[in-house]
């Protein structure tokens, strides 16, 4: 098959299944997920299920290649596969992760509106008074696996609290706080200042507000809690509100990072 119209529903018996496709061909099930709708795993799934449809004719072969001039649709809707696209945000205080406010209130979203053509999300959030690093992307596989807390990517927050931190909290922290939605445990946990109420944390844990509501446990209060590094990213280099494309390099290395699950 190469991307022409099938006259058929299709089987799983393509003679060229496993070949490598042409330049203007796409697999499938990457054309799905470079939509943005899943993952190739899942894609795989929706295939089998016959919820896809090529040029109004539904495709159940796993190996078909996509071709340009294809109409590709998922419950009704034609799926348009775009250019993937990677940038990260330093992100500032007072905005908002999401993509429009009801309320009118700043989004992250106004700040990588000129980055490019294609809409990209946030990988994961920040809340509105936490500040650094945000990636975005129209990558949706990728973005799946890197809040996936299998995949155990670590984020580093530098912690700035309303007085010193006690030791005896210090130690608390480190062997693991039982919150409501189970036991949070850093990676790693450091004070950077004299005074003790600027600390460093890696965690890998993505649950909503989790830096913050450790520290509340103990009756801390977070005054400043910025994001410093995302996987290998870091703020090197880029001002607060101010973003930037990844680097082939950058993307190759968040793509080995979830290649495998960690145990």
């Amino acid at each position: 098959m190469k991307g022409k119209k099938p006259s058929k529903p299709q089987g799983d018996k393509g003679t060229n299944k496993f070949s490598e496709p042409k330049p203007q061909e796409t697999r499938l099930n990457k054309y799905i997920a470079n939509a943005g709708v899943c993952s190739r795993r899942e894609a795989d799934q929706l295939i089998a299920d016959g919820e896809i449809k090529i040029n109004g004719e539904v495709v159940r072969e796993m190996g078909y290649k996509v071709n340009r001039t294809d109409k590709v649709e998922y419950k009704g809707k034609v799926l348009q596969t775009e250019k993937l696209q990677y940038v990260l945000l330093n992100k500032p205080n007072d905005f908002i992760t999401t993509s429009s406010d009801p309320q009118g209130r700043n989004t992250v979203m106004s700040l990588i509106k000129t980055a490019c053509e294609e809409r990209i999300y946030p990988v994961g959030r920040l809340d509105r008074a936490t500040t650094g690093l945000l990636l975005f992307t129209n990558d949706g596989e990728l973005a799946k696996r890197l809040t996936h807390p299998s995949y155990n990517i670590k984020k580093i927050y530098q912690v700035t609290l309303d007085r010193p931190i006690e030791n005896k909290d210090f130690d608390k922290i480190l062997k693991g706080v039982k919150l409501e939605d189970g036991i949070a445990t850093p990676d790693e946990m450091a004070i950077v200042t004299d005074d003790n109420m600027v600390l460093g944390i890696e965690i890998h844990i993505g649950k909503n507000r989790i830096v913050r509501r450790i520290f509340e446990h103990f009756g801390y209060k977070v005054v400043k809690l910025d994001r410093v590094m995302f996987g290998p990213l870091t703020k090197k280099n880029l001002s607060r509100g101010k973003f930037r494309h990844l680097s082939p390099k950058e993307v190759i290395s968040l793509k080995s990072m979830t290649g495998n699950k960690k145990k």
